[in-house]
């Protein structure tokens, strides 16, 4: 049984989807296509040519997807809008069906007693804006700005919790840099005006929420972090973790913080910004909190061309069927340097989680050891994390149920329960009931019993 007596007693405890993950439906009630949907079509671009089309088919099966969540017992749900449903050409009209999907999740949610953690951007950009230019292009981020008062104003009486932008690393540096992530560009230039104007619609968003919404709003980031170390003590392998803590982490941390885009990580990679007067003070309006999303560590050396690095596998590590290494510590280390480091003052993991071959018994019932373990040891972590002083108020598993992992398709599988694709019987695994029996035993103050 982990120790997580250091967690505070109101500590939020929940759960993480996104919309093209589960959602499904992809041309109901005037839906119209994301980046994603093209991408998707794109061949070879996913594991077994698969898509989102039917996902977990959560826009139809909404009653199921509460029930599972007050089967853990979840006090917070952290779920995406999908922009191209509740504003399908990116600007322009609104689609009431597309919003009223939402509005009746949040009574729902309401009702049941779990708290809304709405994320605005997880990633499916109207393709209709894409063919305007994307995110390299100025005005999407203005249409975002844009898209967020409107379902700030649609919810914003009753959801309290807001995301701006989910992993927007993973939208500039995998979406068009590495391009094995909608819209799937390979092209430094666009990949940097992409991440300048990412984060310029997170500051655009942040105003455009605290306009609208009515209930007092909690506003963040969500960002996905790493430790960056290097596989030597050479000094072009620590040369390249600084480059590689740049890229990942500093290049989103410095500037939404008031200090501007790193110096060392513009000199290298060489573009010129596509800065206005103003800019940076808009991309540093004031926040609530950060997300975290964490996963794993980089342990890296150097490498040639932008951006300087290479990962390297650690030898003799666990790794999760996704060939991440599982390493607890790294999680504890990047909550204390967000505390220390940049003063942030409340603290959400907004995901965690692993993927492991889960070889389902008899009823659909999955015997995951090691998602459960992994499950204990990083919320041991966060409590490490909270006893030296970190401001940790939630902690959010992904994922709720397996789902369409992106480039992956649906052979990788993170959820706390188990989805049969054919039948969409949602079944909760092992490590599933063991975060119900956790989350009992500190919202009850009574010692949980080892399942």
């Amino acid at each position: 049984m982990p120790d997580l007596s250091a967690l505070p007693p109101d500590f939020l405890w929940g759960v993480a989807t996104s919309a093209y993950q589960i959602e499904g439906a992809v041309d109901a009630d005037g839906r119209l296509p994301s980046i994603w949907d093209t991408f998707c079509a794109r061949p070879g671009a996913i594991e077994n040519g698969d898509t989102g089309d039917v996902a977990c088919d959560s826009y139809r099966r909404r009653p199921e997807d509460l029930a599972l969540l007050k089967e853990l017992g979840a006090g917070s749900y952290r779920f995406s809008v999908a922009w191209p449903r509740v504003v399908p050409t990116g600007s322009g009209p609104v689609n009431r069906a597309g919003i009223a999907h939402y509005d009746r999740l949040v009574d729902d949610l309401l009702a049941a007693g779990i708290r809304p953690f709405v994320t605005l951007y997880h990633w499916d950009l109207p393709q209709a804006l894409q063919e305007k230019g994307g995110w390299p292009h100025r005005d999407t981020a203005r249409h975002f700005a844009d898209y967020a008062a409107v379902v700030a104003e649609a919810l914003g009486d009753r959801v309290t919790d807001w995301v701006t932008l989910n992993e927007p690393l993973c939208s500039a540096w995998i979406g068009h840099l590495e391009g094995t992530m909608a819209p799937g560009i390979t092209d430094l230039g666009q990949a940097v005006r992409a991440s300048y104007h990412l984060l310029l619609a997170h500051g655009l968003g942040v105003q455009a929420i605290r306009a609208h919404a009515s209930a007092a709003p909690s506003i963040g980031l969500v960002t996905n972090l790493s430790p960056c170390e290097p596989a030597t003590d050479r000094p072009q392998d620590v040369l390249a973790a600084q480059h590689a803590d740049g890229h990942i982490n500093r290049w989103w941390l410095d500037p939404v913080h008031g200090r501007g885009f790193p110096a060392d990580m513009r000199e290298l990679y060489g573009t010129e910004l596509p800065e206005h007067p103003g800019d940076l003070d808009v991309i540093a309006s004031p926040t609530d909190f950060l997300g975290l999303n964490y996963y794993f560590r980089m342990v890296v050396e150097a490498d040639t061309g932008v951006p300087g690095f290479r990962q390297l596998a650690v030898p003799g590590a666990t790794t999760t069927d996704m060939g991440w290494e599982v390493h607890p510590g790294g999680l504890t280390d990047l909550l204390l340097r967000l505390t220390k480091d940049y003063g942030v003052q409340r603290l959400y993991v907004t995901e965690n989680g692993s993927a492991w071959p889960d070889r389902p018994g008899p009823g659909a019932t999955v015997d995951d050891a090691e998602r459960t373990a992994f499950l204990e040891d990083h919320l041991r972590a966060c409590a490490h994390a909270v006893a030296q002083g970190a401001p940790l108020q939630g902690y959010f598993a992904w994922s709720l149920m397996d789902n369409f992992e992106w480039a992956y398709g649906y052979r990788p599988r993170f959820g706390l329960a188990h989805v049969d694709y054919p039948t969409q019987t949602r079944t909760l695994k092992r490590s599933g009931r063991r975060y119900a029996e956790l989350i009992a035993a500190h919202t009850t103050g009574r010692p949980a019993t080892r399942s």
